[in-house]
């Protein structure tokens, strides 16, 4: 084998190392936001490349595929790896968006929404509250180096051209999309329960003086308690994000075993 083919396969297996790199700027949180330029993120996405290849091309011999379709199939895979693990990541975000829209809805914030820049989607209010919160804490405790890291690591258990996908994944995905109404329902129980007792009340009230206007009293009531009850549990919602982000660190090793 000359020169020329030693240093053609090497830079294969680089484009290779870097689809998976990149499949983490697609759909992660952080480093897949929309409001980060594309160029930006590409070129992040070519350093980290570049540092990584050294020692991934230290754990094994890696051969690219000689065939045009067989390289393509190669790309799409180690892409498919990339965005599992930002997929999976992502999931928890949902679910406290999820929770803040379920907050909105019954507060009556749910009309009102905000453009979020890192996802170019509308919002309501407490949902993006909630979401950049979460985002910022995810940021404080070194979450997304958790994410390079489990990047890292998602070579040393499947090799460039290793990976196997099995049934059982899509069964993993599955719950994995279904685990976000339930943690959305958990964050959102307090202020719908509040909201809930408030209603009961309005109710009675409405029975007991009919000649009081309810509507007039009910909406501004329903904002203050919402309101009142999600500044009670922000410390509680900040230790819930521990336990949520430490499950979505387990999640990120499932999906990765589900391939391997």
């Amino acid at each position: 084998m000359d020169l020329y083919d030693v240093i053609q396969n090497h830079a294969a297996v680089f484009l290779l190392l870097m689809t998976r790199v990149s499949g983490l700027f697609v759909m992660s949180p952080f480093f897949g936001s929309l409001n980060i330029p594309v160029y930006f993120r590409a070129a992040i996405a070519f350093m980290m490349s570049l540092v990584l290849y050294p020692t991934v091309d230290s754990l094994a011999t890696v051969h690219a595929p000689a065939s045009v379709l067989a390289y393509t199939l190669a790309v799409c895979c180690e892409l498919f790896i990339g965005w599992l693990i930002g997929f999976v990541a992502y999931i928890s975000f949902s679910a406290i968006q999820m929770a803040g829209k379920m907050m909105d809805m019954q507060v009556g914030f749910s009309i009102v929404n905000v453009m979020d820049p890192t996802s170019g989607q509308q919002m309501p209010l407490i949902g993006s509250f909630l979401y950049n919160l979460g985002l910022i804490v995810f940021l404080v405790t070194n979450g997304h180096h958790v994410l390079i890291m489990a990047l890292f690591e998602s070579f040393q258990a499947i090799p460039i051209l290793g990976a196997s996908v099995h049934l059982g994944l899509v069964n993993l995905i599955s719950d994995f999309t279904a685990g976000i109404f339930l943690t959305g329902m958990k964050v959102s129980m307090p202020v719908t329960f509040a909201i809930l007792l408030t209603n009961v009340g309005l109710g009675v009230l409405a029975r007991t003086m009919p000649q009081m206007n309810i509507f007039v009293v009910g909406i501004p009531m329903q904002i203050v308690v919402g309101i009142f009850v999600l500044s009670i549990m922000l410390p509680f919602y900040i230790l819930f994000l521990d336990v949520l982000f430490n499950e979505m660190y387990g999640n990120i090793s499932l999906a990765l075993q589900a391939i391997q």
